[in-house]
């Protein structure tokens, strides 16, 4: 507060006035912040900030700044989606990482499968029949739980990444 000897709120002094002892705006803007109360000015404007926080108890006074300070942040970088863009952006994210993890687990599933398959002798037993006894190897049979609903059957060197993703998240 300038009466104390201290410098005004960053609010204040963006606003060109003197900060008094009952600033809403000191508590909530310091001094060594301007960008803060800037970008929130910038975005709902000071009458309003002011009436916001006026109108809050004080102790939900800080919540409320901070989640203004975040949406006017979120709002300068993208003007149009603000903050539900981060979100956005962040669940795109979050879809595309768990479809890489069902890929990567289905490729450890089908190749648990696979050295299982090759260990035994199932591939050279004389009761198969068709391709599979020029050495070509079985269908792959649901063995695990993710795999149960799975019935079409299909061969490990064919299946490409959107099954093996298919196999654990249907």
């Amino acid at each position: 507060m300038a009466g104390s000897g201290m410098s005004p709120c960053a609010a204040c002094k963006l606003l060109r006035r003197r900060c008094t002892r009952e600033c809403v705006f000191a508590p909530y803007f310091p001094p060594d912040e301007p960008q803060k109360f800037a970008s929130v000015h910038k975005v709902f404007g000071a009458a309003n900030v002011s009436k916001m926080l006026q109108e809050l108890p004080m102790d939900a006074r800080g919540d409320a700044v901070s989640s203004m300070v975040y949406e006017a942040e979120a709002r300068v970088r993208d003007p149009v989606y603000g903050c539900v863009g981060a979100i956005s952006s962040l669940q795109q994210q979050v879809a595309h990482l768990q479809t890489q993890l069902a890929v990567a687990n289905a490729e450890i599933v089908c190749m648990r499968m696979h050295n299982s398959d090759s260990n035994s002798d199932c591939g050279t037993s004389k009761h198969m029949q068709g391709p599979y006894q020029q050495g070509m190897s079985p269908p792959l049979q649901p063995q695990s739980p993710e795999l149960h609903h799975y019935h079409r059957p299909t061969h490990y060197h064919r299946m490409d990444n959107m099954e093996l993703a298919e196999l654990l998240w249907t």
